[in-house]
This record gives C-alpha cells, sequence and structure tokens, in this order.
C-alpha cells in the first residue's frame, strides 16, 4: 500500500528540526496538506531522485513517463570516486495504453532485465504522479523482484503531487530507515566511526572536508548520500555519532537513527572558517578522546594559518567590494562567510527557498544594515546595486543583463556550479572566483560608451563650439 497523505504529511512533521517553524505550519493549517502549484518547480520527485542518486552502485528506475527521468537529468553534478551506474536513468516510460491497463507487469519485466544487463548492487524504484494515481503496487513489485533476484528492490513512493523538495528529501530519507539501513554490517567497527548525512558530493564538496578528518583518524563509516555505496548505507548503523551536514533535508533520518539505534546527531556546516573548525571541534567532542581534542586544535590553527596566508593576496584587491547576493539552490551563506573573510560586504541577499530559522541567521550575518530581498524581480535587484552602489551581483545566469545593465561584474553560481566550496579549500576556491570576476577585462568594455553615442557626444560638442565663435 502507498502511504496516504495523511501519513506523509505526518512524517514531516515529525521530522521538523526547527520547532518554531513546525509551530507556525500548525497554525495556518491542521492538516498541511499540499495546496495547488505547490509542488511548481522542484517536486518531492524531484528531491527524492536527488536525495538517492548519489548512491552510486545502484540503479534508479523512474516508473513513469520518460519525461519525468528527463527533468532532473544532469541537475546535480554529484561525483563518484567509484561506480558511475548512478549516472545512468533507467524508466519504463509509461504511456497511455498503461494508463488504461496498469504499468505494473511493465515495470517488473523491466527490473528483470536491468538486473540482468547491470548487475546493481540495489534498485531505487520512485514512483510518479501517473503512477501513484492509477493505483500500480511498486512495493508489490519490489518484493517479488527482490525474491526473484535476491538483488534488494527498494520502493520510493514520491509522486510529486505529495509536496515540495523538503517533503521529497523526507521520503527518501524514510525509504532508506525502512528497507536499507541497519541490513548489512561492516567488516570491522573502530571508536572512531561516523556517518555524514545531508551533503550530495556536488562538484566534489565532501572531498575537500575527508581529508581533514582522515588527518584526525575519524572513518567516516557511510555518507548519506553523497559519493556512497549501497552496503555502506546498509552498515550506517555501526557509526558513533551522525552529523548532519544539511538540518533542512535528512534530519528525520537522524532522529530516527537516534530513536531505534542509539546514535546521538550533531547538526553542523561545512562551509565557512568559524564554521568549519566548530565542526571539528563538536566532532572531536561527541567522541570522547581527549587526545583527539589536541590533535583537532593543532589542525585548526594548521588549516586556518595557511587559509589566511592564501588569502593575503586576494584580500587586498577584494576588501571593501560591496555584494548583492541572490542564491536559491544551496547555502546562500557561504559566501557570506567567504566575504567575511575577504573583508568584503554583503548589502543585500534574496531569501526565497530558505527556512525561517535560516532566514534569522542570514539576517545576523548581514548586519542591521543589510538588505533583505522579499522577491528577486530584476527591477528590484537593479534598484538596489544602484541605490547602494554595489559592486558585483551574484547570482544565476539569468540575471546577467541585470548585471550588464549595472554595468558591474557578475558571478554565476548555480544548482550545476563546478566548484566546491566546502572546507578550507572551498574559501579559497571562492576568493579565487571572486578575484577572476574583478579581474576579467570584459567588465572595463561593459562601462565604456558604446561607438556611436561616442560620435553623438563628439557631434555635439563640436555644434556647440561653433555657435559660440558666430555668437563672438
Amino acid at each position: 500500500m502507498n502511504p496516504t497523505p495523511r501519513k506523509i504529511n505526518d512524517s514531516l512533521s515529525e521530522s521538523n528540526g526547527d520547532n518554531e517553524q513546525h509551530k507556525q505550519k500548525k497554525k495556518k493549517s491542521s492538516t498541511q496538506l499540499p495546496q495547488p502549484g505547490t509542488a511548481q518547480g522542484s517536486c518531492a520527485f524531484d528531491s527524492a531522485m536527488i536525495t538517492l542518486v548519489p548512491i552510486t552502485d545502484a540503479a534508479h528506475v523512474v516508473h513513469g513517463p520518460s519525461g519525468c527521468a528527463a527533468s532532473i537529468w544532469g541537475n546535480y553534478s554529484s561525483l563518484s570516486s567509484s561506480s558511475m551506474l548512478y549516472k545512468m536513468r533507467f524508466t519504463t516510460d509509461i504511456d497511455e495504453s498503461d494508463i488504461i491497463f496498469g504499468g505494473a507487469k511493465k515495470l517488473y519485466k523491466g527490473i528483470l532485465e536491468l538486473q540482468r544487463r547491470y548487475k546493481p548492487a540495489a534498485v531505487f524504484v520512485y514512483s510518479t504522479c501517473i503512477t501513484a494515481l492509477i493505483g500500480d503496487d511498486i512495493e508489490g513489485i519490489c518484493k517479488d523482484a527482490t525474491e526473484k533476484t535476491g538483488i534488494p528492490t527498494i520502493p520510493v513512493h514520491c509522486p510529486g503531487f505529495i509536496g515540495s523538495q523538503s517533503l521529497g528529501n523526507r521520503v527518501a530519507g524514510e525509504a532508506l530507515l525502512e528497507h536499507v539501513i541497519g541490513t548489512a554490517q561492516p567488516e570491522m567497527t573502530t571508536a572512531y566511526d561516523i556517518n555524514l548525512i545531508g551533503e550530495y558530493n556536488i562538484a566534489g564538496a565532501i572531498w575537500n572536508f575527508l581529508p581533514l578528518l582522515e588527518k584526525l583518524g575519524i572513518r567516516v563509516l557511510s555518507k548519506i548520500t553523497g559519493d556512497v555505496l549501497y552496503k555502506e548505507v546498509c552498515y550506517a548503523h555501526h557509526a558513533k555519532l551522525n552529523v548532519i551536514l544539511d538540518s533542512k533535508t535528512l534530519i528525520n533520518v537522524a532522529k530516527k537513527m537516534e530513536k531505534v539505534y542509539g546514535i546521538p546527531f550533531i547538526e553542523e556546516s561545512i562551509y565557512g572558517g568559524e564554521q568549519i573548525n566548530h565542526c571539528l571541534r563538536s566532532i572531536a567532542a561527541n567522541l570522547e578522546n581527549s587526545d583527539l581534542g589536541e590533535r583537532t586544535e593543532k589542525l585548526i590553527a594548521e588549516e586556518s594559518n595557511a587559509l589566511e596566508e592564501k588569502l593575503t593576496l586576494y584580500r587586498l584587491r577584494l576588501q571593501g567590494k560591496r555584494i548583492v547576493l541572490s542564491v536559491k539552490n544551496f547555502k546562500s551563506w557561504l559566501i557570506i562567510f567567504a566575504s567575511q573573510k575577504l573583508e568584503m560586504k554583503v548589502i543585500a541577499i534574496c531569501t526565497q527557498n530558505n527556512t525561517e530559522s535560516e532566514l534569522a541567521r542570514i539576517k545576523s550575518l548581514l548586519g542591521q544594515d543589510g538588505i533583505v530581498l522579499e522577491s528577486e524581480s530584476p527591477e528590484e535587484i537593479l534598484q538596489v546595486i544602484n541605490n547602494n552602489q554595489a559592486d558585483i551581483l551574484i547570482t544565476e545566469s539569468r540575471y546577467l543583463d541585470t548585471a550588464l545593465t549595472a554595468k558591474i561584474p557578475f558571478l554565476d553560481i548555480n544548482k550545476k556550479r563546478n566548484h566546491a566550496y566546502a572546507g578550507y579549500t572551498g574559501i579559497l576556491e571562492m576568493a579565487q572566483e571572486l578575484y577572476a570576476t574583478f579581474s576579467n577585462p570584459v567588465w572595463e568594455q561593459v562601462r565604456q560608451s558604446v561607438p556611436w553615442e561616442v560620435g553623438r557626444a563628439g557631434e555635439a560638442e563640436g555644434a556647440g563650439g561653433a555657435g559660440g565663435a558666430g555668437g563672438g
């Protein structure tokens, strides 16, 4: 049986990490069922796949029209250090006849053929709006396929109409808790085994942080779910600590693992110098080893000093520059942290797609004079730029014209970003990008008058001079 809307929304309510935000939502609606239009853009199906696709040696099957699989193709550049099977997209390509007669048999045959040809470690099957509406029993099909082949086949009940991105993340987490976590044993365990939760290794971000843990002798047992193998998720319940790197997504996984397996969790960030320091210290403190704490302080000092030395050149060029920021699809404040290191100033930021707790944090970082944009219309952004003498606009590529109109440098940072900003090296990466943007000679060209305007100005001056001579 597919979960009912009320059951899904109860799961969402239980897993919400922001109690105040939850209370506000309960006042607005007792059921919190999605309203028409709430799934527009990134829906539950999209975010469920984005959460689970980084399990690299598993196959991911979309039970629905081919357009659903195509909608997220390559949207997020999650990288892998081993298997590349996750890069492939499989779909049952439901058509009109399947809608009338049902697509269950087609899905079952497709799973068997997929397992025969590719030998995946596991198969994740995602329901879509159409197959959920016609009532295909993907849970029963997955159970039959598992019994037939011996390869775990996991149903993910994530039709887009159940809600937006946040709910899809949690539904994916519930699938892991019910069907994956706790189903295998590691070859060995140590006193320093941890799980990293909520980081999808976009552009290889997690690879900036793992070397720091390795230097401290801390082993990452499982990464849920960036650059992880299926078996590693299976034995994640043997970790001594869960470290949540994005509380907005999979906090329900950490809470239920604490309840069922007794694994404590902490919420940290690996974006920004002080945040990385705090993360390392918190991990060391929760693993309760005095020697580890001393080694952590030594590592932080070494990495911080090395970073400061490298940032000196960029700071000389960038300090005092004023930033207008509108980034929706990843942590907007990581740029704020980098700008503070470089003695730059973020004067305005767009708050779309941020939770109430994130919004409060952003306001505190911006300071009393900071401007919080409630919309991201080009007209409003341009007005803020002109009124506050901004030096650079950082947002998605569709706002390039706004920067050209304002004649200021533009930096495109979006969900498909090709640069990793996590860890100490991520701050240096951001500094290099900002430096390169300001040093690009194209912006000098943008500020110059176009040739025909220069010609008109010359003619006007000549006419004015002739008139003056005649009058004399």
